[in-house]
């Protein structure tokens, strides 16, 4: 399994409250999630008019379709109008799920996938 995780930190320009900065985060996030299929939330900057920094992730089968997603996702955070990308970072993790798999391991678990039958002991 492959996790991507990416942070943008953002300046809103014309924002001149909390509510007014609020807006236009909810704004990106939902067009996020609905254009990318991506889990987006505020993660920083909460408590301040105009910054706020926005945490992504996606997760997929193999890296570079993950890590793609992301990018195109922080392109289109740049792109937009009412706000300005101060920074950006982005980290692609393969976890090794085939450990957690493996039929030989003796943790006193089954194996991944399988249930114990109750009865049974």
């Amino acid at each position: 399994m492959v996790v991507g995780a990416a942070v943008v930190e953002i300046h809103v320009h014309a924002s001149q409250s909390l509510k007014q900065k609020r807006g236009v985060v909810r704004s990106i996030q939902q067009r996020l999630r609905n254009q990318f299929n991506i889990s987006v939330s505020e993660v920083g900057g909460q408590g301040t008019w105009q910054r706020a920094v926005l945490g992504m992730t996606a997760a997929g089968a193999e890296a570079p379709p993950v890590e793609k997603v992301l990018r195109r996702a922080i392109r289109f955070v740049e792109e937009r109008h009412d706000c300005e990308v101060l920074a950006s970072d982005l980290e692609v993790m393969v976890l090794p799920h085939e450990a957690s798999l493996d039929a030989d391991h003796d943790d006193g678990f089954p194996p991944f996938g399988e249930v114990e039958d109750p009865e049974d002991s």
